[in-house]
């Protein structure tokens, strides 16, 4: 294998190992306080258990979350150079904005964490709500400079030189506000839908029920709001891509031929030789729609474009199904759960709570398959358009070693994580 192969393997596993445990970053904090607001209120200690319970797995997801990013920031000068040598000077201000929105969550966890019966009552509250925006903010932050690689901006490209930078315009691209708001949303989906799973186990087995149903019903409010409005946030991004990369929209679809009044395909088999796909299931003229908002719009296919320029097409065609099918089963979840709130008979049910344990993992697999999709659908650019990912790799030898490295250090982070969580449910069971 040569140093590309490795080096995509690394970028892919360790990015795919640390947006889990950053969508938990920006999301948890707002179960805690929610919790806590809930005990301000009440003053049911339940709640106030439920919070400090909280508290102690935002401590220990920030501190996985920081290791893992900080090792995924030096990810960029090691495997990428040629990359960072141009585009350092065009992005670098979302990710200096990261930084700084880390620190300030750093500082506002600190004031939490320790500011129990030391700060008054709202101030030591409005400091949790700080972790949850400066944490959501450093995640936009990074899907900022992520989006500048699918549509960048802020430059001048004239005879491989990058001349006139503006980093505002860089950090504004065309790409920020939609992946940013469907990054979001799906955070806020596949954490609220994975916390409130763990906490229906709980009640499946009849341990602490008051706590946990508490527990599951702030958790599975934000994920079933996530998960509704998801599909809008989807019709967003399809619309983007359609305009601005034509042939990831094509690769998403696997759609090969230009026409018209095109369908959407549901399922179905990639034979990238023949350049079919077949057992699928077709919505006349929907693909169409969805990408112009025009039942008879023209739709380019990858025949279009040079076959070099196509990204894996079975990969990404694969992993768009796997994210929108599950994106619109938890949706129907979230709206079962919205109407359990009003039907107290449901919750009742065994089924009900085996249900929602069974979706735990599945918004976080819908996570990474949508990054596979902007990823891997965006090669063989590494600067959309500008910059293929093998002119960016970097030369140096033994890089297999560094990525086996990876997967030990990473490996040994994700079970220190699982036993630490695990032994925290024990504890909040054996003492609620």
């Amino acid at each position: 294998m040569e140093n590309l192969d490795f080096a995509r393997m690394q970028m892919a596993f360790i990015l795919g190992f640390h947006i889990i445990f950053a969508a938990v970053g920006m999301v948890m904090p707002f179960f805690m306080i929610s919790a806590h607001r809930k005990w301000l209120k009440t003053r049911d200690e339940v709640y106030l258990k439920l919070t400090k319970a909280w508290q102690k797995g935002v401590a220990i997801f920030f501190v996985i979350g920081a290791v893992s990013g900080t090792a995924l920031s030096f990810q960029l000068g090691l495997l990428w150079p040629e990359f960072m040598k141009h585009a350092g000077p065009i992005i670098g201000m979302p990710f200096s904005l990261e930084g700084a929105a880390f620190f300030v969550e750093a500082v506002a966890l600190g004031f939490y964490l320790y500011g129990w019966n030391r700060l008054n009552e709202k101030f030591h509250w409005f400091t949790g709500l700080i972790i949850g925006i400066s944490g959501v903010s450093s995640g936009i932050l990074v899907v900022a400079a992520n989006g500048w690689m699918n549509s960048p901006s802020g430059f001048d490209f004239i005879d491989g030189t990058y001349t006139n930078i503006d980093p505002v315009a860089a950090l504004l691209n065309d790409a920020w506000f939609s992946q940013a708001l469907h990054m979001t949303l799906a955070a806020f989906t596949a954490v609220g839908f994975g916390v409130a799973g763990v906490h229906a186990y709980q009640i499946f087995k009849k341990r602490n029920i008051d706590f946990h149903k508490k527990a599951f019903k702030i958790a599975l409010t934000f994920g079933a709001v996530g998960a509704i409005l998801q599909p809008i946030s989807g019709d967003i991004s399809a619309k983007d891509v359609a305009k601005r990369q034509p042939v990831k929209l094509a690769a998403m679809e696997a759609h090969y031929e230009t026409g018209t009044g095109v369908p959407l395909y549901i399922g179905g088999i990639v034979n990238e030789k023949t350049r079919e796909v077949n057992y699928k299931i077709e919505i006349p003229k929907a693909l169409s729609f969805l990408a112009f908002g025009d039942f008879n719009a023209e739709v380019k296919g990858l025949n279009d474009f040079p076959d070099e320029e196509h990204p894996p097409i079975a990969i990404v065609h694969y992993s768009f199904q796997i994210m929108v099918g599950i994106g619109t089963l938890l949706m129907f979840a979230g709206l079962l759960f919205l109407i359990s709130l009003k039907k107290v008979n449901l919750s009742q049910k065994k089924w009900y709570w085996i249900l929602f344990a069974l979706l735990t993992p599945l918004g976080f697999i819908a996570i990474e398959t949508g990054w596979i999709v902007t990823e891997v659908g965006r090669q063989p650019w590494i600067i959309h358009g500008i910059m293929k990912t093998s002119e960016a790799v970097t030369p140096m030898p033994g890089i297999q070693y560094s990525f086996f490295m990876y997967v030990l250090l990473y490996s040994i982070l994700t079970f220190t994580a699982i036993f630490l969580m695990n032994r925290q449910i024990k504890s909040i069971n054996k003492n609620t």
